[in-house]
C-alpha cells in the first residue's frame, strides 16, 4: 500500500479526546465503567455522567441517558473506544483486575505496535484497553505504512509486568483511538484524508482502514466487518453520540475552519469555539481546543 498523505494535514498534536455514548441504564453503565473498567466520575448530572482519571479534569467518556431508546440493530457507529495506558505495568495491573472481577473479556491481542485487551460493555459497546510498544520497535514500511498484525497476546508477560496495585486507570491514560463501524470505506477514506486531514496509515484487506495524525499507528479505525451499506444511527439509538479531537490552540481551529471553507464542507461552530462536522456515516465529530 502507498500511504496516502493529504495536502491539508492536521497538526501532529491533534489527537482523540472524548467519546460520548447514548445509554439506556445510566447507573448500570456508570458502575461498569468505574468498578470494572477503572474510570472515575468527574462530574454527575441528572441524566449525564462524565468519566476520566482520578486526578484528571478532562472527560475521556461521557454517558448520556436516552429516554426512549430504540432496539439495538446493525448500524454505523462505535466499534470500540480504545483507552491507552501509559505502560505495560499498567496494562498488567488492569488485566489482573479484569480477571479477578471476571470482566467480560472477549479477546487479547498483540498487534505488533501494541498489546490490547478487548471487552464489551453491558449495552454492547466495544472497549479496547491497550499499551503501545516503543515506537522504535514498530514495523514501518518504506512508504510509511504501519502494518497491523493480530496474534495472541503474551498474557503471562503482561501479568508479570504488573505490580498488583490496581487503583483504576492511572494518570496519563487517554483515548488512544476510536474505531468506527462504517457504511462505505471509500467515502470514509476520502472524508478522513481529504476533508479532515488525517493520513491513511493502513489498508487492511479492503475491509478496514486506519488513519492518524503525525507518525502514530492510528487514531481512527474504520471497518465494514458488520456489512456494507449500514444504516445511519437515529437520535434514539444507543451507542456513539459523538467523539472529539483535541486541538492545541485557537490558531489550529482557525486553520481547520479555513480548510473546511475552502472545500465548502458543511460544518458549524458553537459558542465555545468547538467545530462540529458529520462524516459520511452520520457520525458526529468535534474539534475541541485543549484547556490550558
Amino acid at each position: 500500500m502507498t500511504m496516502i498523505i493529504p495536502k491539508f494535514q492536521l497538526s501532529e498534536k491533534t489527537h482523540p479526546g472524548t467519546v460520548s455514548l447514548k445509554v439506556a441504564d445510566l447507573d448500570k453503565m456508570k458502575d461498569f465503567y468505574t468498578q470494572i473498567i477503572g474510570l472515575f466520575v468527574i462530574e454527575e448530572r441528572e441524566n449525564q455522567v462524565f468519566l476520566g482519571t482520578q486526578e484528571g479534569k478532562k472527560s475521556l467518556l461521557i454517558l448520556n441517558k436516552v429516554k426512549h431508546p430504540l432496539p439495538i440493530t446493525r448500524k454505523t457507529g462505535l466499534y470500540h473506544v480504545a483507552f491507552l495506558l501509559p505502560t505495560r505495568k499498567d496494562l498488567g495491573n488492569e488485566l489482573l483486575h479484569l480477571l479477578q472481577v471476571k470482566a467480560p473479556i472477549i479477546g487479547a491481542s498483540d498487534h505488533g505496535y501494541s498489546e490490547a485487551v478487548y471487552l464489551t460493555d453491558p449495552e454492547g459497546n466495544g472497549i479496547e484497553i491497550y499499551r503501545d510498544k516503543p515506537q522504535e520497535t514498530w514495523e514501518i514500511t518504506s512508504d510509511g505504512e504501519v502494518p497491523a498484525i493480530t496474534i495472541e497476546m503474551d498474557a503471562d508477560g503482561v501479568i508479570a509486568a504488573s505490580d498488583n496495585t490496581w487503583q483504576g486507570f492511572p494518570e496519563g491514560t487517554k483515548v488512544g483511538h476510536v474505531h468506527l463501524k462504517v457504511a462505505d470505506l471509500k467515502k470514509t477514506q476520502d472524508f478522513y484524508t481529504d476533508i479532515l486531514g488525517l493520513t491513511l496509515t493502513t489498508n487492511y484487506m479492503d475491509q478496514a482502514k486506519f488513519f492518524a495524525t503525525g507518525t502514530y499507528h492510528h487514531h481512527i479505525g474504520s471497518n465494514i466487518w458488520n456489512g456494507r451499506g449500514l444504516k445511519t444511527m437515529a437520535e434514539n439509538d444507543l451507542g456513539l453520540e459523538y467523539y472529539t479531537f483535541s486541538t492545541e490552540n485557537a490558531a489550529e481551529n482557525e486553520r481547520i475552519q479555513t480548510h473546511f471553507k475552502e472545500l465548502e464542507a458543511s460544518y458549524r461552530v458553537d459558542s465555545e469555539g468547538t467545530i462540529w462536522i458529520t462524516d459520511p456515516n452520520g457520525i458526529l465529530v468535534a474539534f475541541v481546543m485543549e484547556e490550558e
